[in-house]
């Protein structure tokens, strides 16, 4: 799948061979999440909300791996990738992949893929991701979204800092926000959102990602959303060409969704 390469690449999170005690995800050459499988067969997550760790290599959650996310994007050695903390409950593929649906209410579906998360077997991975094609009435879109545990105390590492992210093409943004403590966000949270152009130089017809990760710093709960304004994430050329305009959610609306009742059994269970 064309989004595991995002979602990998924002899925840089992505964890699928680390050891349990394993406290530095390889280094900025991975794409949240790329690694095996650049997931999302190479689709996505997600997500970066959340926003996290260490597919290393090269590229979620998510589609495409959240990972080929930033593959259009140089990595510096200098990158710091977060550390991971086995999840606290298993979070199946399924339930990733409905959760993500149901963020998109009134859309259609079509080439879901997820992945599983099993805190008795790391190996099985520590990431937990889901994403699909969607068809909200405004052109095709690749969304997914992973979810990860950092170890604390939280560092500056993927999710939490600009200043950790590859360097970035002309256009790209980044910024790092703080959400209050409430009763939903005991202790407050970070987000971090990005917008990405899939190539450089950039043109009237290059792809955007947009990401937005949500880490609860408390728990090191994290859950990453990435969207495309095409049908699939990738490298470069690779990527398919925009379908629309803006991405299904927006920033402010991707927030709401990540830190509300429908994703709260995740950072739950992450946590």
């Amino acid at each position: 799948m064309p989004f595991e390469a995002d979602l990998t690449h924002a899925l840089r999170r992505t964890t699928d061979s680390l050891e349990p005690d394993l406290t530095a995800l390889v280094s900025g050459a991975v794409e949240r999440g790329r690694a095996r499988r650049r997931r999302r067969g190479a689709g996505a997550v997600l997500i970066g909300a959340g926003a996290c760790a260490v597919l290393t290599a090269t590229a979620l959650v998510l589609p495409g791996e959240l990972a080929a996310l930033h593959a259009p994007h140089s990595t510096g050695s200098d990158i710091e990738p977060a550390a991971l903390a086995l999840p606290r409950s298993e979070i199946k593929d399924t339930e990733m992949i409905q959760a993500v649906e149901k963020t998109f209410p009134g859309a259609r579906f079509s080439e879901a893929t997820g992945q599983s998360n099993n805190p008795s077997d790391p190996s099985a991975g520590y990431v937990a991701n889901g994403e699909v094609t969607l068809d909200d009435g405004h052109g095709a879109a690749r969304v997914g979204v992973s979810a990860v545990r950092l170890k604390l105390p939280l560092k500056e590492g993927d999710g939490l800092s600009c200043e950790q992210t590859p360097a970035r093409a002309k256009g790209d943004t980044c910024a790092v926000s703080e959400l209050p403590s409430s009763a939903a966000l005991p202790g407050g949270a970070r987000v971090m959102t990005q917008v990405n152009a899939a190539e450089q130089p950039v043109r009237a017809d290059t792809a955007h990602r947009w990401t937005v990760t949500v880490t609860l710093k408390s728990t090191g709960a994290q859950v990453q959303l990435v969207q495309w304004n095409s049908t699939g994430g990738g490298d470069g050329a690779h990527t398919p060409k925009p379908t629309r305009p803006a991405p299904p959610l927006t920033e402010q609306q991707a927030v709401t969704a990540l830190t509300g009742a429908i994703w709260a059994p995740v950072l739950g269970a992450v946590a």
